[in-house]
C-alpha cells in the first residue's frame, strides 16, 4: 500500500534519524506546504482567512508551546493565556516606545520576556508537580492579568484599558494595523508557525528533547543519570513560554489588532489551547497542529451543520452542545487514546505498511 517502504535503504545515521526518514511522508510534507502557501491564499476568502486560517495559525503556535512543557516535559500548566499576554503587551510596548525597530524583532524580544517570566513561575516546579503546579500556574495567570489591569503604564496609560496595534511595515508591506490585508497577516502567521514548527521538532528530537522526556516519566531515575531537574524543568518552560509569548504577539498584532486582558483568559485562551494538545495528541508537534485545527473548525461545523439537515438551533443551545461534545472528548480521548489524534494517525499508518494483513 501506500505506506509501505520496501527499498528505501538508509545508508547513514543522519539518514535514518531525519524528519520524515520515509518518502511517503516528505511528499504529504511538500504537498501540505503547497496548498498552506499557494493554494489556499488563491481560494480563501477574507472571512476564512480573518476568522478561520489567521486564529487556527497563533493557536497551533501556541499549543505548540504547551505541548512542549507538558506533553514533552510532563509539567501541567493552566497559565498559557498569561504568557501569552506578556508576549502580547511586550509587543505593544516595544512597537510605541521604538517605532523605527523591525516587528519581527519585537515579536522575538517579546517571546523573551515571556520566558523570562515563565522561568519564573516555573521555579516551584523543583518541588511540586500534577495538581498543584497546575494551581501554581493558575495564580500566574490570574496575577499577570491583574497587573496589566492595574498598572496603567503596560498600556500607556489608556483611559479605556485598551490597547491597539500600531501598523508596522515588513519589506515593504503592511502587516498590522487595521488597514492590513487579511493576506498578509495570513503569511506571516504562517512563516512563523513553520519555522517555530520545525525549531521545536529538531529540539524534541536532541539532548534537550530526550532530558525532558526523562524528566517527565521518572524524574529521580533521571536526576540519577546526571540531568539536572530544576535547570530542564526551567528550560521547558522558558522555551513553552517563548513559543506562547509570539504566538500572543500574533495573536495582538495579526489578528485581533484591539485588545482587553479579558481577551487572554482561562475560558478564551488557556483552556482551548489545553483541550488542543489533549485532543491532538501529548508529546506529538503534528497533534498540536492538528487539535487546534479541530477545536478551531469544530464549532464551524457545529453552526452550520444542522440547518443542513433541517433542523435550527438556537445561539446559546449550540454552544451549549458545542461545550458537551467537548468534554466528552476530552474524557474519551484521555480514556480511550491518552496520545490523541496523532496516534490515530500512526496506528493508520502501521496499518497500511502491513496490509492486505493489518491486525
Amino acid at each position: 500500500m501506500f505506506y509501505r517502504e520496501a527499498g528505501q535503504f538508509k545508508t547513514s545515521y543522519v539518514a535514518d534519524q531525519a524528519i520524515f526518514p520515509i518518502a511517503q511522508d516528505r511528499f504529504f510534507m511538500v504537498i501540505i506546504l503547497a496548498v498552506a502557501f499557494v493554494a489556499i491564499p488563491m481560494m480563501a476568502d477574507e472571512y476564512w482567512m480573518q476568522a478561520i486560517l489567521i486564529p487556527f495559525l497563533i493557536l497551533s503556535l501556541a499549543a505548540i508551546g504547551l505541548n512542549i512543557l507538558t506533553g514533552y516535559a510532563g509539567l501541567v500548566s493552566l497559565g498559557t493565556g498569561a504568557f501569552m499576554a506578556v508576549g502580547a503587551y511586550a509587543t505593544y510596548k516595544l512597537t510605541t516606545g521604538f517605532p523605527d525597530l523591525s516587528i519581527v524583532i519585537c515579536f522575538l524580544i517579546s517571546g523573551l520576556f515571556a520566558a523570562a517570566t515563565g522561568m519564573v513561575f516555573g521555579l516551584p516546579s523543583l518541588r511540586i508537580k500534577g495538581f498543584y503546579l497546575a494551581v501554581a500556574t493558575l495564580a500566574a495567570q490570574f496575577f499577570i492579568l491583574w497587573l496589566f489591569n492595574k498598572v496603567g503604564w503596560f498600556i500607556n496609560y489608556s483611559p479605556s484599558g485598551t490597547v491597539t496595534a500600531p501598523p508596522r511595515e515588513l519589506f515593504g508591506i503592511l502587516i498590522t494595523g487595521p488597514e492590513a490585508s487579511p493576506l498578509a497577516r495570513y503569511y506571516v502567521c504562517l512563516v512563523f508557525l513553520c519555522v517555530f514548527a520545525l525549531a521545536a521538532k529538531n529540539l524534541v528530537r536532541g539532548r534537550v528533547g530526550r532530558a525532558w522526556m526523562a524528566i517527565r516519566d521518572m524524574d529521580i531515575a533521571a536526576e540519577i543519570i546526571g540531568i539536572r531537574p530544576l535547570h530542564t524543568k526551567l528550560l521547558a518552560f522558558g522555551v513553552s513560554s517563548f513559543f506562547c509569548g509570539v504566538a500572543g504577539a500574533l495573536y495582538l498584532f495579526c489578528w485581533l489588532g484591539s485588545v482587553e486582558t479579558e481577551a487572554f483568559d482561562l475560558l478564551n485562551v488557556s483552556f482551548p489551547v489545553l483541550f488542543m494538545i489533549i485532543i491532538g495528541g501529548l508529546g506529538s508537534i503534528m497533534g498540536s497542529i492538528v487539535g487546534a485545527a479541530f477545536i478551531t473548525l469544530f464549532p464551524i461545523f457545529l453552526t452550520n451543520a444542522p440547518p443542513m439537515i433541517g433542523i435550527e438551533l438556537a445561539a446559546d443551545l449550540q454552544k451549549h452542545i458545542e461545550e458537551i461534545i467537548f468534554g466528552v472528548l476530552i474524557i474519551f480521548f484521555l480514556i480511550v487514546e491518552p496520545l490523541g489524534l496523532a496516534r490515530l494517525w500512526q496506528i493508520a499508518k502501521e496499518k497500511l505498511r502491513r496490509w492486505p494483513f493489518p491486525y
